[in-house]
């Protein structure tokens, strides 16, 4: 599918040996709201029955922390060709050969036909805001990453933040309804963890009000509902490939339009506003993906089905045993078919220990989960002043983010470490 973008000659010895040379990192620090750790992982392995190998005493005891997610990295050998391809044709960015073929081959495979590629997904959410010349309100959530409402203030944009729904974390649509006025002009939801959004009820909303929709799709590579891709939702939804999302191109992001002729605006806002040449058009930005991430991406979707597969099967673990633990309560999802993004669950009155206690316990051994989304974007002082930030007005919004811990999940993570996290919730005391 991709050989176009290869180099002629065959794959040389030094690839087959780099193969299996170890790659060496140093992880970053976990722990932080803003952060996440990432860190090389190698292999996965298939779908299958939610079991693992017999754990190990102490798993944890003199090694390397274990972080709640890490990137997946392909086989080394395997992009270098990528690479080369690059050098030899000299094209590095501007809508080079990969950055096209990432954009065909996404939208084939999400079953999308308008697919524009960024250097990240927080610029691809501004450029979306900018490209439906929207004014005044805009109502979304407080539970999500800072980069949904600060998307919102770097387009001059006044967000309405509304409580969530105490079930799926996402905006509950009762609370969007009470809470449009005169200057409200769209709706910015977030699929929280992956989890769908109720999009019939948001639509319903938004046509009866004339509001515009544009989803944060960050969590929601590969998520489906009954119809398809819950991409094809909204009149815009945004992607992040960022290295701890599911699909990563290290740094990268993605919007999905309903049309060409959006896709069209879009394209020219992350390129300066040039149409040709010589013509510009309107006050674009530099949003443009490289080649190299391009190149990486086309080398990632090789490997996704079986990447979301092994996260499929850990979480399956997860939702089987800790479902009998008392006071710990999973998230259930709408998704026909989920990506298994997060893991997040909920620490209850029930439970001996309260959620910052369980993440002590982790820490202690070595084990970083996140307490993810804490504290709610409307604590931060940039929002807290408005009288949509008021935690008064958004108690499920500050009781999930005091309730609420991801676990770790990702391709690659032990066995071993899996049971002793089950373990270690069943057993606190």
């Amino acid at each position: 599918m991709h050989s176009r973008l290869l180099p002629a000659q065959p794959e040389t010895a030094v690839y087959r040996a780099l193969d299996h040379r170890p790659v060496s990192h140093e992880p970053a620090a976990a722990g932080s709201h803003y952060t996440e750790a990432s860190s090389p992982v190698a292999g996965t392995n298939g779908e299958g029955p939610a079991t693992l190998s017999p754990p190990a005493c102490d798993p944890q005891a003199g090694r390397d922390p274990i972080f709640v997610t890490q990137p997946y990295l392909p086989p080394l050998h395997e992009f270098l060709p990528y690479l080369e391809g690059i050098w030899e044709r000299k094209v590095l960015t501007n809508n080079g050969p990969c950055h096209q073929e990432l954009e065909r081959c996404l939208g084939d495979y999400l079953g999308l036909k308008h697919v524009s590629l960024f250097a990240n997904g927080t610029l691809a959410l501004m450029t979306g805001l900018q490209a439906l010349d929207l004014a005044g309100e805009v109502i979304t959530t407080p539970y999500s990453f800072v980069a949904t409402s600060h998307s919102l203030l770097w387009n001059r944009l006044q967000p309405v933040f509304v409580d969530i729904d105490p079930e799926t974390l996402n905006l509950h649509p009762d609370r969007i309804e009470a809470a449009i006025t005169s200057r409200t002009t769209a709706i910015l939801p977030m699929h929280c963890y992956g989890n769908p959004c109720d999009v019939a009820a948001i639509k319903a909303i938004a046509d009866c009000h004339g509001l515009k929709v544009i989803y944060d799709a960050a969590h929601a590579f590969g998520v489906t509902d009954s119809g398809g891709s819950i991409l094809r939702h909204g009149d815009l939804s945004v992607l992040s490939f960022h290295a701890t999302k599911v699909f990563n191109t290290f740094e990268g992001g993605a919007i999905v339009s309903p049309d060409a002729e959006t896709k069209q605006r879009i394209d020219h806002l992350k390129n300066f506003g040039f149409v040709d040449e010589t013509t510009v058009v309107e006050p674009g930005i530099n949003g443009k993906m490289s080649e190299i991430n391009a190149a990486f991406g086309l080398l990632q979707l090789k490997h996704i089905d079986e990447v979301l597969a092994e996260r499929r099967r850990i979480a399956a673990f997860y939702r089987q045993h800790l479902t009998q633990v008392c006071g710990i309560t999973c998230l259930t999802s709408s998704a026909k078919r989920h990506n298994a993004s997060y893991f997040p669950i909920f620490v209850e009155a029930g439970y001996p220990l309260d959620r910052d206690a369980l993440y002590a316990l982790f820490k202690r051994k070595n084990i970083h989960t996140r307490r993810y989304f804490y504290p709610p974007i409307t604590s931060f002082p940039m929002y807290s002043a408005l009288q949509s930030a008021c935690p008064a007005g958004l108690p499920n919004t500050y009781s999930a983010a005091d309730r609420v811990i991801c676990l770790p999940i990702y391709p690659g993570l032990p066995d071993e470490v899996v049971q002793t996290v089950v373990d270690t919730i069943a057993n606190a005391s």
